[in-house]
């Protein structure tokens, strides 16, 4: 092992990861807050510790000078989607990106591993700006259902537990496992309108409920304090069956316009 600061060698790394993460983040919330549908779930990230990269590096006889270029997973972006369809969908997203250059892509999807693992891998060069300029290094972008990722985590526990020898038994039901995961993914990509349908509503629901409060705040500012304690009231009375709620936040609406305008009709 050569003598190398470690820490300094990570510092593009992590720089790295942390940036990759706000800028997905930002992706799901920038859809959501246009409402339209976002394929990413959640985004996690990590730098592959050191002993770790070592053991690939050994394992792959990859040459220490060399493990920037012979080590792409050292930075590592995990995205987790509902639906495969998903996965197509933000890959087709992150290929488009101007701030990334995607050099190839591995579908473990298609063609999953021997051990049952499915994931989309997307290697990818990301500029790091440093103190000492700009670095241009890889990383590894993977996109998964949320059943993938759960078998996933589990494997990844086994394999280290078993160091990497899964008895026979152990890996047969894993092997199982991961196909009830696959069909789980398959049955949820069949009633996939029926589920986006259901969480668009309550999100309309949660927007138009948080639109309703906030605008009779807004009341309270303008210093009409009994109408706004009668929208409160109205509000409380149609809480339960939020029949009526479009109808409110109408009505709010035209309060609140009239209030900016000081007008006390």
């Amino acid at each position: 092992m050569d003598g190398r600061d470690w820490k300094r060698f990570l510092l593009p790394y992590e720089q790295a990861v942390e940036e990759l993460k706000v800028k997905f983040k930002t992706l799901r919330g920038e859809l959501k807050s246009r409402e339209e549908y976002a394929p990413i779930e959640f985004v996690t990230g990590r730098v592959k510790k050191i002993s770790s990269m070592l053991e690939k590096a050994k394992r792959l006889s990859v040459p220490m000078d060399q493990l920037e270029s012979g080590i792409e997973d050292i930075a590592g972006i995990r995205i987790m989607c509902q639906f495969v369809e998903d996965i197509n969908t933000l890959a087709e997203q992150i290929r488009e990106r101007q701030d990334m250059t995607v050099l190839y892509e591995k579908d473990y999807i298609t063609n999953k591993k021997p051990s049952g693992y499915r994931s989309y891998h997307i290697i990818i060069e990301y500029p790091v700006q440093t103190g000492l300029g700009m670095k241009r290094i890889l990383a590894e972008i993977q996109i998964r259902t949320l059943a993938m990722n759960f078998w996933a985590t589990i494997e990844h526990s086994l394999n280290y537990k078993y160091k990497e020898q899964l008895p026979d038994d152990v890996r047969a039901r894993l092997s199982r496992a991961a196909e009830a995961a696959f069909i789980l993914d398959q049955e949820m990509s069949n009633i996939r309108g029926e589920i986006v349908a259901s969480q668009l509503m309550f999100e309309d629901n949660s927007n138009l409920v948080n639109r309703v409060l906030s605008n009779i705040q807004a009341l309270y500012f303008y210093h009409r304090v009994r109408e706004a304690a009668q929208f409160q009231l109205r509000f409380n009375e149609i809480w339960e069956t939020e029949v009526g709620l479009s109808e409110l936040a109408a009505d709010l609406e035209a309060a609140l316009s009239r209030a900016k305008k000081g007008d006390s009709n």
